[in-house]
């Protein structure tokens, strides 16, 4: 497919590669868990006041990104809001208001970057620090193949306990996308990573192809210093007004939620996304020109 991300995402014979997203701010525009706090709401799993907090911390994350101290606050917040909560009514919130709330804040960049990755024939993995719960179901819109996600302690009443299980986040990702390679048979040589913090750099380093995605200020020195490529996304657009229908066949998706020392599968189905026959991909924003990208 010709397009503005072709020479990023040239295809490449076995071994079997894959591109690793980050979620928050780098596919989509928000923090994923945190978009869902109305619905929640609504919903009756929280207070009109841990709304209202919720929503402040959006605010916080979307302003300047959020760093070590600022990920282990938003960890315990939302560790605490969410024990009792029965998981159930969690998926079905989430699986009621998913279209309304995700598929406007989808980078139209990102979603390009995908679709190339697939046409190259690379798997495409989600690694989020939000829940499962939530992520899962995003992965499935955007057409990945795994998704890896933090993970909550469920009890025998089929409610959060308030205890993580596992918590994808900083050196956890980059643990979980070696396992992935040791157990699909990715060349991560030959694989990319995209993302916007810089927690993730031990992700980014953990691959042949990192990208700097949308990057806090830590992220852009880091990126600056190592000469990675710096990326701009700043379209968002519905997944529908970019592509009429769903039109390729299902096709399994294996979704990989990590435990603690062991990534585990599940299946699912999920929609390859396609373009409109003819249509060809927008030039994107960014830092510096493609030409002045290393060729892969």
């Amino acid at each position: 497919m010709a397009g503005a991300y072709a020479r990023l995402v040239e295809n490449h014979s076995l071994p079997r590669t894959a591109a690793f997203f980050d979620l928050d701010k780098t596919v989509i525009a928000k923090s994923s868990t945190l978009t869902f706090s109305k619905s929640f709401y609504q919903g009756g799993l929280i207070s009109r006041g841990a709304a209202l907090r919720t929503a402040y911390t959006q605010f916080v994350f979307l302003a300047g990104g959020a760093d070590h101290d600022q990920m282990e606050r938003m960890r315990n917040y939302l560790s605490a809001l969410c024990k009792g909560w029965n998981v159930q009514q969690v998926k079905a919130i989430v699986a009621e208001t998913l279209h309304d709330l995700i598929d406007p804040i989808i980078y139209d960049e990102a979603a390009s970057l995908i679709e190339e990755h697939h046409t190259a024939g690379r798997d495409v993995v989600i690694v989020s620090t939000s829940g499962a719960e939530v992520v899962e179901p995003i992965g499935e819109l955007l057409g990945a193949d795994r998704v890896v996600a933090t993970r909550m302690v469920v009890g025998d009443d089929g409610c959060f306990t308030g205890e993580v299980e596992y918590y994808a986040y900083g050196p956890t990702k980059a643990e979980a996308v070696k396992e992935l390679a040791a157990s699909e048979g990715y060349d991560l040589a030959r694989c990319f990573a995209y993302s916007d913090s810089a927690t993730d750099i031990p992700m980014l380093e953990s691959v042949g192809h990192p990208y700097a995605v949308n990057p806090d200020r830590a992220l852009r020195r880091e990126a600056l210093a190592r000469e990675w490529p710096v990326l701009v996304f700043n379209r968002p657009v519905r997944l529908k007004q970019r592509l009429p229908a769903f039109s390729m066949p299902p096709r399994p998706a294996l979704v990989a939620a990590a435990a603690v020392g062991a990534a585990a599968a599940t299946a699912g189905l999920v929609w390859y996304v396609s373009r409109r026959p003819g249509q060809r991909a927008r030039r994107p924003r960014h830092d510096q020109p493609y030409e002045n990208f290393a060729q892969i």
